[in-house]
């Protein structure tokens, strides 16, 4: 265990941020899915403009690879493309 103040305080800032970033990360993920069960365009497009902002926040903060969110937002406009 820590045995200066300072590793404690490590060890709990540690554990928030990765409870924030699990929980960012799990509401993407059932945003994409939400997304990839819808079959209206209109909605699709209206729903890929979110999931690709929160693509970009995972990304920016490195929970996610940013080749992952290219890859994830590439493929979410290539489905969204293909509705008609």
């Amino acid at each position: 265990m820590a045995n200066h103040k300072s590793a404690e305080k490590r060890i709990r800032a540690n554990e928030v941020k990765r409870v924030r970033n699990r929980y960012q990360h799990k509401t993407t993920r059932t945003f994409i899915k939400k997304l990839r069960t819808t079959t209206v365009k209109s909605e699709a497009e209206a729903l890929l403009k979110e999931a690709t902002a929160m693509i970009d926040k995972l990304a920016k903060k490195n929970i996610i690879h940013w080749k992952k969110a290219a890859n994830q937002k590439s493929n979410l406009a290539k489905y969204v493309n293909k509705l008609a």
